[in-house]
């Protein structure tokens, strides 16, 4: 593809997302964004992708929006840039019932700190860092910064982050609960993938309710929630899968999941 700015590919069960702009720290235009969106409904219609990876090439992981495009008198616009690039991103992302996977490699600033906090599963180099950047230049976040960060790190540390745009290290992040985990950076590919692999390898629609439901603890009510619990459950418990768990339980084997 020519200006492939997103890298896509499948591995086995495994939909990889590579952000490719390294030489600009993988910063969004337009092109990039669409592209992203792209492979990310391929990951969702393929039924054989059971997992999906999102890391950057390069340095960085991302450093959000190219502000060049978005001062240009002929580019977009920040109101498209936002709606058409951003959220129709991390909608994607919280939509695909599949486990999504993401490995911060260097710096994670602005949107592109927000994409990786849509994620279910986020790992860090220890040399990543986290930047909710906007303050710096008189915006808003966006791509759910709003929305995610409050509920992972709780409101007063969220508020003073996106106001004072501090740098937050790999550790503190793991520390404050902003993500999952810290890796040496050397094995940092590996071990996202390994995490991913075996995501892939468990039962899928199971995996894809559980994150339905924990999109809609957001904002149910806890009655709500126990309501929508014992939904998904009963739905759960139609799949192959959970027969397949049961049956493996009883005759004391390793279960072999189809993802169905």
């Amino acid at each position: 593809m020519v200006n492939e700015f997103i890298k896509f590919s499948v591995e086995g069960a495994i939909g990889k997302i590579i952000l490719n702009r390294p030489d600009k720290y993988n910063s969004f235009i337009r092109e990039m964004a669409l592209q992203m969106q792209d492979a990310l409904d391929k990951c969702a219609k393929d039924k054989n992708i059971r997992a999906i990876y999102i890391a950057g090439e390069g340095k960085a992981f991302c450093s959000g929006q190219d502000l060049g495009e978005a001062i240009d008198p002929e580019g977009p616009g920040i109101e498209k840039i936002v709606e058409e690039h951003y959220n129709s991103i991390v909608r994607r992302i919280r939509a695909i019932e599949k486990p999504v996977v993401c490995a911060v490699n260097g710096v994670a600033a602005g949107a592109g700190a927000n994409i990786a906090l849509s994620c279910d599963v986020v790992l860090a180099a220890a040399s990543a860092s986290f930047i909710q950047a906007f303050s710096k230049i008189g915006l808003v976040p966006d791509s759910g910064g709003t929305f995610f960060l409050p509920r992972l790190v709780g409101f007063g540390k969220a508020s003073a982050l996106m106001m004072l745009g501090d740098k937050v290290s790999a550790e503190d992040a793991e520390k404050m609960g902003m993500i999952y985990k810290v890796v040496d950076e050397a094995k940092l590919h590996e071990e996202a993938l390994g995490i991913a692999k075996t995501l892939s390898e468990m039962p899928t629609r199971g995996i894809g309710l559980t994150k339905k439901l924990l999109n809609q603890s957001m904002f149910n009510s806890f009655e709500k929630q126990l309501d929508a619990e014992g939904t998904e459950q009963a739905n759960a418990a139609r799949t192959y899968d959970f027969n397949e768990g049961v049956k493996a339980f009883f005759e004391k084997r390793k279960p072999v999941f189809k993802g169905e």
